[in-house]
């Protein structure tokens, strides 16, 4: 099963990367190194003895994610590629909902529009804001963000939530 990872070479991204060797699956990671470097590729090659397929790319164009899954046959996606910074967020607001906002909307639109319907989410503690009760769980009651990045984690889970409810 081909999966393409989002943010593939930074450092969750490579770890799964990994883990999807190890398991079976044929990872393609689209990465734009911003919040990673290019010797993470060699690396990998390194650990799994296999050549790294990845595309050089940002998950906001629409052409590049039309030639990934054109020359493919990705049955899932992992989405890591966000920034991620809080207090950058916080001084740099549009930054962050253009795009950890418009990368998501693009994939699931490309995503639909390719019939791959299997997408893991790289989501924040932050959409639990500050928690009334410890350990945070799944059943925790979301709060309000406490910054721009935290609030883009929150919509991107609802825009999700909209998106799988209007195509199951």
């Amino acid at each position: 099963m081909e999966v393409l990872i989002t943010g593939g070479a930074g450092f969750i991204g490579s770890h799964t990367y990994v883990n999807l060797i190890e398991n079976g699956y044929k990872p393609i990671i689209l990465d734009n190194f911003s919040n990673s470097n290019k010797d993470v590729i060699n690396h990998l090659q390194t650990i799994t003895g296999q050549e790294v397929k990845f595309y050089t790319g940002d998950v906001k164009d629409a052409n590049l994610l039309n030639q990934i899954f054109s020359e493919n046959k990705i049955e899932g996606v992992i989405h890591f590629a966000a920034d991620k910074a809080v207090g950058e967020s916080v001084a740099n607001p549009l930054k962050y909902y253009e795009n950890n906002l418009y990368s998501t909307i693009l994939l699931l639109k490309k995503m639909e529009e390719f019939g791959i319907k299997n997408f893991v989410f790289s989501s924040s503690c932050t959409v639990y804001g500050e928690p009334k009760e410890l350990p945070v769980t799944e059943n925790s009651p979301i709060q309000q963000a406490v910054s721009p990045y935290g609030n883009t984690k929150q919509i991107c889970e609802e825009i999700i939530s909209d998106t799988v409810k209007s195509n199951k």
